[in-house]
This record gives C-alpha cells, sequence and structure tokens, in this order.
C-alpha cells in the first residue's frame, strides 16, 4: 500500500494531508524519516506520524458538525482559538474536518476519519455541491442573479456557474439560496462582492444530499448508515 494511502487509512488525515507530512518529514518508516511519496508500506512494516506508531485500517467514525461563529476549521490553533476538534472531543477516534468552513461562516461540516472518503469528497473532479443560505446587503435583482448563475470573476479565478435563488427580499437586505461545486476560499463572500452584494451572514446547510437539518449550533451527529454509502458512491 502505498504511504499516504496507509496513514489515510489510519485515519491520520487525508491522502493529500498525508503527503504534506511526508514532504515535511513527519513520517518515519522502520524508524527512519522517508519523504518518498510513492513508498510502499508492506506488512510488518512500522509507520509513525510524528513519532506516535499508527496501524492502518482503523475504524472508521462520520459525522456532521454544526460549526458556530469564531471556530477554526482545524484540529489545533497556534492562538488558541477553539477548534472544531473540540466539538467532536468526546469521541475518542481521531478526527479531522473534511474540506473547510470559514472563521465567520457556520453550518454542515463533515468529520471523519476516513482519509480516502476525505479525499474523494474535496477532489475537484468530483464537483460536489455545497448549499448555503447567505443574508446580503442591498436588493439581488434578476440581473445580479444572471451573472451569478453565469459565473463570476473574484479575482483571477472566473467561478462556475452557480444554482441561486432568492428566499426573501426585505427592503435593505435579502436571504439567498446559493449552490456551488467549487471550494476557493471564502468563495461564495467573493462571489456577492463581485456582483454588488456584500454578505452579511453565511450558513451552510447542505454537501450534495447530506441536509444539516435541526442540529443545534455546537453540536454533531453520526451519519445514517445510508448518507455513508450516499457519500462513498460520490
Amino acid at each position: 500500500m502505498r504511504l499516504n494511502k496507509y496513514i489515510a487509512s489510519a485515519g491520520v488525515c487525508s491522502r493529500r494531508k498525508a503527503d504534506e507530512l511526508i514532504a515535511n518529514g513527519n513520517v518515519k518508516v522502520n524508524g527512519a524519516v522517508c519523504r518518498e511519496m510513492g513508498t510502499q508500506v508492506e506488512e510488518g512494516d512500522a509507520v509513525s506520524v510524528n513519532g506516535k506508531i499508527i496501524e492502518a485500517d482503523a475504524a472508521k467514525v462520520y459525522v456532521v458538525v454544526n460549526k458556530p461563529l469564531g471556530y477554526i476549521t482545524s484540529m489545533d490553533d497556534d492562538k488558541n482559538r477553539p477548534t472544531v476538534a473540540d466539538l467532536v472531543s468526546d469521541i475518542p477516534e481521531r478526527l479531522f474536518p473534511v474540506g473547510r468552513l470559514d472563521y465567520n461562516t457556520t453550518g454542515l461540516l463533515i468529520m471523519t476519519n476516513d482519509g480516502d472518503l476525505a479525499y474523494a469528497l474535496t477532489h475537484p473532479k468530483h464537483e460536489v455541491s455545497k448549499t448555503y443560505i447567505a443574508t446580503v446587503a442591498g436588493v439581488v435583482s434578476n440581473v445580479r442573479l444572471a451573472k451569478l448563475r453565469k459565473g463570476v470573476d473574484i479575482g483571477g479565478f472566473v467561478t462556475s456557474p452557480a444554482k441561486v435563488r432568492v428566499l426573501k427580499q426585505n427592503p435593505r437586505s435579502a436571504v439567498v439560496e446559493i449552490s456551488i461545486h467549487e471550494g476557493k476560499n471564502r468563495q461564495v463572500r467573493k462571489m456577492f462582492a463581485a456582483v454588488g452584494n456584500k454578505v452579511q451572514s453565511l450558513e451552510r446547510v447542505a454537501i450534495g444530499d447530506i441536509r444539516l437539518g435541526r442540529l443545534l449550533q455546537g453540536h454533531y451527529r453520526k451519519l445514517t448508515r445510508a448518507e455513508i454509502e450516499y457519500l462513498k458512491s460520490l
């Protein structure tokens, strides 16, 4: 088994993150630092990450978290800010987030120790949709909707067409549902800014067919078997 896949199978992180750990010299095979991405791990080899021996095929755990404002989508933070790891601290397995949510964005975040699934869900070629509810300043006109549906330039990158509809138009703000499949940094906020609407609040409510529902902020629930199979089918 390739080294990065072995690390992912042990529930340490995704394969993409495993490549970073390998490149940075955080991984040892049989006591020697290994920086070769393509290294094959054989039965009987001892693999350690940051000094801790790991084993592939750890029990897989999948949860949906409702991330509150002010939480970092990371397992630790050098500024001692709260992280999403704090929200699942009672789960014995070490989970990591699939993708990211901005500090000021709330809502649905999948956390797991299944590195293969995390890799698949975040790989651009799979185009997994992500749906948000945004409260934005001003009027979202039909012209602005048309621009978002066509794709907008957010600074050197033109977005793919988005699915977007106005749920409620108030005199000075609007509530809008928008679905995208890309994951550029602060993409939804930049998209609305590009058409003249500043995002006031943003919540992710779905990834594919996995929905946040009535899950309270700061809480988590385990995915059902059907939800797990659905994600793997993507």
